[in-house]
């Protein structure tokens, strides 16, 4: 998804509702994330909770996972800011503002 919107921020004219179609598949994984990290926090309370000793190991997993989709929810997210202000731009008629043109070029996800 991080890849589709890159190349949508980076297209010298992409249609409106190619922009539309990836904002919305955009926002329900940045829906599923923020469950994904929901459930983990809830188990992590759980575990911890449980009193039970040999919880590090399953302590460490969570966490690593909790981490994971933390910063892959923050990309997502600033990706998604940048391809809505690429929206509004096509809607006011622009097809790539400067704003947003070549926004990516260079950068690694």
């Amino acid at each position: 998804m991080q890849q589709q919107i890159e190349e949508l921020l980076n297209a010298e004219a992409p249609t409106l509702a190619r922009i539309e179609d990836t904002l919305t598949e955009g926002y329900a994984q940045a829906l599923a994330l923020e469950a994904e990290r929901w459930r983990l926090e809830r188990r992590i309370g759980e575990v911890a909770r449980e009193g039970r000793t040999d919880i590090g190991e399953e302590l460490r997993s969570l966490g690593t996972r909790l981490t994971y989709a933390d910063v892959e929810l923050t990309k997502l997210r600033s990706l998604l800011g940048s391809l809505h202000e690429r929206a509004r731009v096509v809607r006011r008629g622009g097809t790539h503002g400067s704003s947003t043109s070549g926004l990516l070029r260079g950068r690694k996800s």
